[in-house]
């Protein structure tokens, strides 16, 4: 990305109001999700590095490392996309991708990507297992020193993930939820399909005395120790993972979690969506189960 071009004034700058700065951000938003060092660097000095803050403008450590799972069973049509997208975010990235026994031909684009990307490992499983055991696989694997999971179809925009780690970065969280629902860029999504959600999320809060938005969410951030500890302890082979994980999460002691909206790009059965209304039967289970 070609660094924010400003002119130099002849005089200090004078640091804008907050009201400014979000206006300047609504503008740029594309932008200061793609930021990089260099670009906070010059704005902390323009407008003050409080301001920056308060807008999601902010200096990665040094030395820092996002890990990125992807878990992927059949997509080879989005999956070198769906990893192109995420090596263009302006934050240092590990990226894992562990291939569920893809039959499509997933696999085969994959090993063509073996000796093409730095900072790229690749997983298979030989037999589909599901995404609880993609998500085991690519967590005990993984070196960065947070974790999230990037799904491999293009519903999440990994432009959303330097908003995400900010709470991490200065020590508010220790996990942050990227939410679908509580932000304003998103699919008006199918009734039936917002209703089951809402429904499962909020006979999660009420099961735990804790109140999600989302916690069905794809874009989930761990500090590595924590997901780690609970990787080997987790048992969901689909998606009540991300149910099974929350729960173990909660129970561990002084976990600050966060949640953060996002946008979100639903995609239809016809496009390849696998989660299905057996899925929230299985997930009505899992809050009671965990």
């Amino acid at each position: 990305m070609t660094p924010i071009q400003v002119t130099p004034s002849a005089t200090p700058a004078t640091p804008i109001s907050l009201e400014e700065a979000t206006a300047v951000r609504a503008v740029e938003y594309d932008r200061v999700k793609t930021m990089t060092q260099e670009d906070v660097a010059l704005a902390e000095k323009l407008i003050g590095a409080d301001v920056c803050r308060r807008i999601g403008v902010y200096r990665l450590p040094d030395n820092f490392v996002l890990t990125v799972v992807i878990p992927c069973f059949n997509e080879a049509s989005t999956i070198l996309q769906v990893i192109q997208r995420v090596q263009e975010i302006q934050i240092p990235t590990e990226i894992i991708v562990v291939d569920d026994g893809s039959t499509d031909g997933t696999r085969q684009v994959l090993e063509g990507l073996r000796e093409q990307a730095a900072r790229l490992k690749i997983f298979f499983h030989e037999q589909n297992q599901g995404k609880g055991a993609a998500l085991r696989t690519g967590f005990l694997q993984a070196t960065g020193d947070v974790v999230v999971v990037q799904d491999a179809d293009l519903e999440y925009d990994p432009r959303d993930l330097r908003y995400l780690l900010q709470p991490i970065i200065e020590n508010a969280a220790d996990v942050v939820y990227g939410s679908r629902f509580s932000g304003p860029d998103r699919h008006v999504a199918p009734l039936w399909h917002l209703a089951a959600n809402q429904l499962i999320t909020r006979l999660f809060s009420l099961r735990h005395g804790r109140k999600f938005s989302d916690v069905e969410t794809c874009y989930k951030l761990f500090r590595r120790p924590l997901i780690q500890v609970i990787a080997p302890e987790l048992r969901e082979k689909r998606f009540g993972i991300e149910l099974e994980m929350t729960a173990k999460l909660l129970r561990m002691p002084d976990v600050l979690i966060f949640e953060r909206p996002i946008s979100y790009m639903r995609r239809t059965f016809a496009q390849g969506k696998k989660i299905g209304w057996r899925d929230g039967i299985a997930a009505l289970w899992c809050i009671l189960k965990y």
